[in-house]
C-alpha cells in the first residue's frame, strides 16, 4: 500500500509539473565537472520541460578534463540525451595547479555505478570555442549554469569580450558566505580557480550563486530516495545508484546522515527563482590569502563601499526542490 501511494505521489507531482500548459524555455548552456551531483544536474536540465538545453561543456574539477567529459558522454547516452552537444573544456586552471576530488567522486569522477561505455561522441570544437560561439550567436537569451570551477566562462570572456554583454544571466553553484568544504575558508569549486571566479564575478552581468548555505539543504534524504526508488523508473534508480557511493563517502568526509545534492540547486534557481531565497550583495574573490585563497567574500554589510554584483542564495524552498527533480528523474 505504502509503495502504491509512493508512485501514486510522483505521478501526481510528474502531471502537475508536465503538463501545466504554455511556457517558455529558459535557454541554457551547462557548464560542468561531472561528478555525481553534476551528472543529476545534467539530467535536470536535459528533461525539464522548462529549460531548452543547447550544449554541455566540461572542465577540470571533480577529476580531470578527460574524465569529466568521459562521464558526461556516458549519463547523456544512458539517459538517451542525443541532440545536445558536449564539448571538453579547459584542463587546468587559469594560473593554478589542477585539483580534483577523488575523496568524495572517486578515481573516475563518478564511482559507484556500473556504467556502460558511450556510445555517442564529443563535438569537435573546445569547450571554450563552443560557448564562444553559441553566446555570439545567440539573441542574448542564453543562461549559462555553472556547477565547476569557472575556468571554461572565465576562459571565453578573455578570449571573446563580446560575449559578456549577450549573457543573460549566470547560475552557478559555488562558494560560502560562512565555512567552507575544501578549506575553513572555501568552496571547491571556487577554490579551484578563484582567479577565474573573480574574472566571471566581475563581468557585470546577472549572477546567482547557490553556495553551501543553500546546497546543504538538498540533501538525499531516506524519504528523496524512497521516492526515487518506488517509481522504478531506470534513471531514478541509477541516481539512487550515485547517491548510494556518493553518500558514503560525504559520511566518510563530513560527517553528513545525507549527502547534499549541490549542483541540481542552480539549475532549479533557472526554472523558478523563488526557490532559492537571495540577498543581493558584493561578493569579492580572495586569491592571495595564504589560508584564504578561493574564499568568497560576501559583503552582507556593504562594508567594501561597492555595487552589490550578485544575488547570493541563503535558503532553499527544499521541499518544492524534491517535488520538482523527482519528477524530473521519473520522467525518464
Amino acid at each position: 500500500m505504502k509503495k502504491m501511494l509512493l508512485l501514486w505521489y510522483n505521478s501526481a507531482i510528474a502531471l502537475s509539473i508536465f503538463e501545466r500548459g504554455p511556457f517558455v524555455k529558459h535557454k541554457v548552456i551547462l557548464d560542468c565537472d561531472p561528478g555525481h551531483d553534476d551528472a543529476i544536474a545534467i539530467l535536470f536540465a536535459a528533461r525539464h520541460p522548462e529549460i531548452d538545453l543547447l550544449a554541455i561543456t566540461t572542465v577540470a574539477g571533480n577529476q580531470t578534463v578527460e574524465k569529466t567529459a568521459r562521464n558526461a558522454l556516458k549519463v547523456c547516452s544512458l539517459a538517451n540525451i542525443r541532440s545536445v552537444p558536449i564539448a571538453k573544456g579547459m584542463h587546468r586552471p587559469l594560473v593554478r595547479p589542477a585539483r580534483h576530488a577523488a575523496n568524495i567522486h572517486g578515481e573516475s569522477g563518478l564511482d559507484g555505478p556500473t556504467l556502460p561505455e558511450p556510445d555517442i561522441e564529443l563535438a569537435p570544437q573546445h569547450g571554450v570555442d563552443l560557448l564562444i560561439e553559441l553566446l555570439l550567436k545567440s539573441d542574448g537569451d542564453i543562461t549559462l549554469v555553472a556547477t565547476g570551477p569557472l575556468t571554461n566562462v572565465a576562459m571565453a570572456m578573455r578570449r571573446e569580450p563580446a560575449i559578456i554583454p549577450k549573457i543573460k544571466a549566470i547560475s552557478l553553484m559555488g562558494g560560502a558566505a560562512n565555512l567552507g568544504n575544501v578549506t575553513p575558508a572555501a568552496e571547491f569549486n571556487i577554490w579551484v580557480d578563484p582567479e577565474a571566479a573573480a574574472i566571471v564575478l566581475a563581468c557585470g552581468r546577472p549572477i546567482t550563486m547557490s553556495p553551501l548555505e543553500v546546497t546543504h539543504q538538498a540533501r538525499a534524504t531516506e524519504e528523496v530516495l524512497t521516492r526515487l526508488r518506488a517509481a522504478q523508473r531506470p534513471i531514478a534508480t541509477f541516481v539512487c545508484e550515485l547517491l548510494a557511493f556518493y553518500g558514503k563517502t560525504y559520511s566518510a568526509n563530513f560527517g553528513f546522515s545525507a549527502p547534499p545534492v549541490h549542483d541540481p540547486c542552480a539549475v532549479a534557481a533557472v526554472i523558478d527563482p523563488t526557490l532559492v531565497l537571495t540577498r543581493t550583495i558584493r561578493v569579492e574573490i580572495e586569491t592571495t590569502g595564504e589560508w584564504t585563497a578561493g574564499r568568497t567574500v560576501c559583503d552582507v554589510y556593504g562594508k567594501l563601499g561597492k555595487e552589490p554584483n550578485v544575488h547570493v542564495g541563503y535558503a532553499l524552498e527544499v521541499e518544492r526542490f524534491w517535488d520538482m527533480l523527482i519528477a524530473t528523474l521519473v520522467s525518464y
